[in-house]
């Protein structure tokens, strides 16, 4: 009996070393939403000084392990934008690149969103970047909402027209705190896709306000959104912030991740490391972030928490 169980645990351990070797570590990234820092006195859930410390934590966990770069889901300072210096200096000690989203948070005080995008290092307010075959797509939900100065311009009438829908189905997104998707980001995002599946790349979608599952927290055009990406096989997965509590779903096959917002709870920290293999995404959650692991081929997906 004492053989048997020895020979199945080599066994067993020979079969993990093929398995590990039949799927190498293609990418290790970090991932944080909603640090939503700001210099002001706690208010029930929601500690905003402690931001520093958890965010401190944060930079020098992806420091000892080696990511290769850190994606900030949005909402990184609350109320102020003067603010944005403080936590931008914490972040400066990441030993490697970081991209940023915004969030609603961010355009307080905002007068010109560009200046906004300049003050985060980002490109525009949408943008893609590539890492090996990984084409990772920063939708802006914020750009057709009531807070990012859409008023006398083409999104004044996109913004009614989504507020219109919602009221219409009986959607429950219509808050001032959400946004949305222009038609003209929604064809970028098409045309790039396109081209992701005629090239094979693989695609990570990443979004302030989350696509699903639905709920008072959702981007107002969302159902769009949806659509569009579903249509393509590329997309592995999505990304969100903004909803606090944190939530998961699939949409026709596509893992639809809802990120731990950090601002939540005195103590208790919320952030990731992602790790990309040949056929699964691993999602490693500390603090209040749940770990998930699952195969990205959308007609073979399991699930699985730990």
């Amino acid at each position: 009996m004492k053989t048997f169980i020895t020979l199945f645990v080599y066994l067993a351990f020979l079969c993990g070393n093929v398995l590990a070797q039949d799927a190498p570590l293609i990418l290790k990234f970090g991932l944080f939403a909603d640090a939503q820092y700001a210099d002001c006195p706690s208010e029930n859930t929601r500690f905003y000084r402690e931001t520093l410390q958890k965010m401190d934590t944060c930079v020098s966990y992806f420091n000892r392990q080696n990511v290769e770069f850190t994606i900030n889901l949005g909402d990184i300072v609350d109320r102020k934008n003067s603010d944005l210096e403080t936590i931008m200096s914490r972040l400066s000690h990441l030993d490697r690149e970081i991209y940023h989203l915004t969030g609603n948070h961010d355009y307080k005080e905002v007068a010109d969103v560009s200046v906004l995008y300049r003050q985060l290092n980002m490109p525009a307010g949408y943008y893609s970047f590539q890492k090996q075959n990984w084409i990772f797509i920063m939708l802006n939900t914020n750009e057709v909402s009531a807070y990012a100065h859409v008023v006398g311009t083409e999104k004044e009438q996109e913004l009614a027209e989504m507020l219109e829908h919602i009221r219409q189905t009986g959607g429950k997104q219509g808050y001032r705190w959400n946004g949305g998707v222009s038609k003209k980001q929604m064809k970028w995002l098409d045309n790039l896709l396109a081209e992701c599946e005629k090239n094979k790349n693989n695609v990570l979608i990443f979004t302030h306000h989350p696509l699903y599952p639905e709920s008072e927290f959702t981007a107002l055009n969302n159902v769009e959104i949806l659509n569009t990406i579903s249509k393509y096989p590329c997309v592995k997965a999505v990304f969100s912030g903004h909803h606090h509590a944190g939530a998961f779903g699939y949409y026709k096959g596509i893992p639809m991740i809802t990120h731990e917002g950090m601002i939540e709870t005195e103590k208790q920290n919320a952030y990731s490391i992602v790790e990309l293999t040949r056929d699964s995404i691993l999602v490693r959650g500390y603090g209040r972030v749940p770990s998930r692991s699952f195969k990205y081929l959308r007609n073979d997906i399991s699930i699985d928490s730990f």
